[in-house]
């Protein structure tokens, strides 16, 4: 029997950030940038790769380190960050991975013969005349590259554009010779940064970062984190480089435009910056996307979501979930850990709009140990009023619910299937340095619903699982 999907889809340990997924064959494989646990700075950690069968997205295979930060001949003393890469399979059949360092404004590129093995350098973007991408008289900076090969040519996407930055006009493309490095036609505008967008529509989404390319029948979607940076937006065009549409938002990562279940001005989750793309698994399509932990910008972690790509070729927003790829709604029995929280938030509204997430008020979700250590996730820093929300489960004669619980507080966790919700259960819990299970009896309705476990009273508590009979 196959397991069930969670997200984020790989162990609660792991910080995975900026995904850029692939089918190769039968497997499905992710890469992105490396975050480290309690870091503070973005993508610390080499770059590692993980991969499921494209049958099974429960089923994740650790694939080790595929490229280190000190292979870069640039960086041998491994002080630059190895930023957001994508990979592309050249006309040669080989896999190459393009990427950026950290305070460098050229792109690296690294090749290997399988998708998932050890990469090597292989060289830098660079124009005919051998002048590397980025340091051209004209060029801008280069960021986060995405690419797309077709036949012997491959298309470069990359930029960095903040919302009032005049100096920057946008995210551009390129086209590259079948080497993988030689450009041989020069930077176009593909999106326009917020400065110089015409488009009201488009100007309040303007690009910000986070490039990615890919090709849906005859249709090419770019797809990027927008000026409000917690969302993955998409633009469509018939040509690989020009007559970009923006069309809308896919995901947003603080759930902030879906209306379906609370206002939609309202976050759920914290929300930070995003990075991802979309994918087909077999006749699926699926989002990939980041949240943050650990009250954080630098501990991020990928989830996944299924869309839809409708016949006229958009794509709804969709809410994040704690199913993710499962297929439908988790079974509404069994042990569960709290880490999969897709809406976390607290009573103070200021806490969830602004940065103040990060502070000391703010539940989040976390670990003990550090970096590597395979320590479970849970939500911790549960005070008066937080909530940890959990979508969707299809409940049937369900009885008893379970916490597993520590803390220094001294209050009550309650049970409910809306945000504000009646409550169907109390669960008394006390100061305790160890975890420790409480019970109570609870009714839950049959039928597909959300959980949320909110905690009142004093002290701070977290919640490592819950077990629903």
């Amino acid at each position: 029997m196959k397991k069930q999907a969670f997200n984020p889809y790989l162990p609660s340990w792991e910080y995975t950030p900026d995904c850029e997924p692939y089918v190769f064959g039968d497997r499905v494989y992710s890469y992105g940038s490396h975050d480290r646990f309690n870091s503070l700075m973005y993508c610390l950690n080499d770059y590692v790769c993980y991969s499921a069968p494209i049958d099974d997205l429960s089923d994740w295979r650790y694939e080790g380190v595929i490229y280190k930060k000190t292979d870069d001949p640039l960086n041998r003393e491994g002080l630059a960050c190895l930023y957001a890469p994508d990979v592309t399979r050249g006309p040669d059949g080989r896999y190459y991975l393009y990427y950026c360092l950290d305070k460098r404004q050229i792109v690296s590129v690294a090749v290997c013969d399988t998708p998932a093995g050890k990469y090597e350098f292989y060289g830098y973007v660079k124009h005919k005349d051998g002048t590397k991408l980025g340091e051209a008289p004209g060029d801008e900076p280069q960021f986060d590259p995405a690419v797309l090969t077709e036949g012997d040519k491959t298309y470069l996407y990359g930029g960095f554009c903040l919302p009032n930055d005049t100096t920057r006009t946008g995210t551009k493309a390129v086209v590259l010779d079948k080497d993988m490095l030689t450009i041989i036609e020069e930077p176009v505008l593909v999106l326009p940064s917020a400065p110089y967008a015409e488009d009201p529509e488009y100007k309040k989404h303007a690009f910000f970062e986070a490039s990615s390319i890919r090709k849906v029948n005859d249709t090419y979607y770019f797809v990027y984190s927008s000026i409000v940076s917690t969302e993955l937006c998409y633009a469509t065009s018939k040509h690989p480089t020009k007559d970009f549409v923006y069309r809308g938002t896919i995901v947003n990562n603080n759930d902030i435009g879906i209306d379906t279940y609370k206002k939609a001005e309202t976050p759920a989750y914290y929300g930070g910056n995003n990075h991802g793309s979309i994918i087909q698994i077999k006749d699926k399509w699926y989002v990939f996307y980041h949240r943050h932990t650990n009250g954080s910008n630098f501990s991020r972690q990928d989830c996944i979501e299924e869309i839809k790509i409708l016949p006229d070729g958009t794509i709804p927003q969709v809410e994040m979930t704690s199913c993710g790829a499962n297929g439908g709604p988790l079974v509404g029995k069994g042990l569960y850990p709290a880490h999969i929280a897709c809406n976390l938030f607290c009573d103070i509204e200021e806490a969830r709009t602004g940065w103040e997430w990060m502070g000391p008020e703010f539940p989040k979700i976390t670990q003990d140990g550090r970096d590597g250590d395979e320590e479970p996730g849970y939500v911790c820093n549960m005070k008066a009023g937080a909530t940890a929300g959990y979508k969707y489960f299809d409940f049937k004669d369900v009885t008893k619910i379970t916490l597993m619980a520590r803390g220094y507080g001294s209050g009550a966790f309650e049970i409910m299937t809306e945000m504000d919700g009646e409550v169907l259960a109390t669960i008394p819990v006390q100061y305790t340095n160890e975890w420790v299970p409480y019970t109570a009896p609870v009714k839950i309705p049959d039928g597909i619903h959300p959980l949320y476990i909110r905690y009142t009273g004093d002290g701070t508590i977290s919640l490592l699982s819950f077990e629903i009979e």
